[in-house]
């Protein structure tokens, strides 16, 4: 614990960009929770633009909402 999912839309991230982004996710979490970073587990999830509404905004963003601390705007 924790563990951060993150869906996108799928997009070529070069490996260089993809660890910067684990190591300052790490960083963000470990300094919020207090927890080592050996705890901390981080998915990248590439989701076909065509499936977002399904796969991901209803069942996600509109059913748990409650649960989001950032909305998005579109």
């Amino acid at each position: 614990m924790p563990h951060i999912n993150i869906k996108f839309f799928p997009v070529a991230l070069h490996r260089d960009t993809e660890q910067q982004l684990v190591d300052e996710l790490t960083e963000a979490v470990t300094a919020a929770f207090g927890c080592s970073p050996n705890v901390v587990s981080i998915a990248l999830e590439p989701v076909e633009e065509q499936r977002w509404q399904a796969q991901v905004y209803q069942p996600e963003i509109v059913g748990r909402g409650h649960l989001l601390r950032k909305l998005p705007n579109y």
